[in-house]
């Protein structure tokens, strides 16, 4: 009797070891498939690189410092060298990636991209909202949250889901709940149109998930929830609580055309900055003037700025010049 209970109860414990194994697989494999490409290899194959502009000369370098980390592996416990730079060894290490990078291309070669065209930054949401206040976030769908709609800079029309196609040097962030938190973040290597006509963004990312490595994503993943661009390619609706960059530039220029008085540059967009649209709204044929500085707005206030400075006397050319 004592023998088969000790064989049932060594039956018992390999029945629980196969269970906790298989869980913890299941657990990893879904971990994995969050953040796995979702592009298929054949489809990689006859694909074409899509041209998208001119790209600074920092890209290329920055580039350069990711490309030579691809095979870099983390230790136990999630350790890599980038989560030691960043101050956290054990990180969760996609953004410490990207930002030592960054950091590394400014030591190489003098520049200064770190706060400037990158945020040095870790934790959910972080690099997201540091793009947002730069004016450099594109969201996918063309919409940004408390915000509003979105168009790229010189656009006639405002941006339509999957109309923006990253440019070598934007971040990708991906979020994967309905929030919108951001969960994950890629360095852009290069877009490609596959040869059934798909957009395909090369990217090159950390912590994938304990690996530097090039991957593969469709645009039109909806995983994906927006870009960090390195340049200034969008601009967005402005209403009463917005804070940033894009802001405080509408708030020059309506001072600029005697709008607001110039304590109300402030970078945040309040009743002052409210009433001034409205007015300068007013001055629009065909307007609802309602406060929110949308795509017509801005950009009629900014024809009327380029036309104020192109009148100015220091443009003027003068014979024999």
């Amino acid at each position: 009797m004592n023998g088969r209970r000790a064989r049932w109860l060594v039956v018992g414990i390999v029945l629980m070891m196969v269970l906790a194994g298989t869980a913890y697989i299941a657990a990893t494999a879904e971990e994995e498939r969050l953040i796995s490409s979702d592009v298929e290899a054949e489809a990689s194959q006859g694909e074409t690189i899509l041209s998208t502009g001119e790209s600074p000369d920092f890209v290329r370098r920055l580039l350069e410092v990711a490309a030579g980390e691809i095979g870099y592996t983390e230790g136990a416990n999630n350790r890599t060298k980038y989560g030691e730079w960043a101050g956290d060894p054990n990180a969760a290490w996609c953004a410490e990636f990207v930002c030592w990078c960054v950091d590394q291309t400014d030591r190489r070669y003098g520049l200064s991209l770190l706060n400037t065209a990158y945020p040095n930054y870790s934790g959910q949401n972080t690099g997201r909202d540091w793009f947002i206040a730069r004016g450099r976030f594109v969201y996918r769908k063309g919409n940004c949250p408390e915000w509003g709609y979105q168009w790229l800079r010189g656009s006639d029309r405002l941006m339509k889901k999957n109309d923006y196609v990253p440019r070598p040097g934007d971040l990708v962030f991906f979020s994967y709940n309905e929030a919108g938190d951001t969960e994950h973040v890629a360095l852009v290597e290069y877009a490609a149109r596959s040869a059934a006509g798909a957009v395909i963004l090369h990217v090159i990312e950390g912590n994938n998930p304990g690996a530097v490595q090039r991957n593969s994503y469709y645009l039109d993943n909806s995983q994906i929830l927006g870009f960090g661009a390195c340049e200034d390619v969008v601009d967005t609706t402005i209403r009463s609580g917005c804070s940033g960059d894009k802001v405080r530039r509408l708030q020059q220029w309506l001072y600029q055309l005697g709008f607001l008085e110039e304590r109300h540059i402030t970078g945040t967009c309040g009743g002052n900055t409210k009433a001034a649209v409205i007015a300068y709204q007013k001055t629009m044929a065909g307007k609802t003037a309602n406060g929110i500085a949308d795509r017509e707005t801005q950009q009629a206030i900014e024809a009327d700025i380029s036309r104020m400075e192109f009148d100015t006397t220091e443009n003027w050319l003068v014979d024999g010049d």
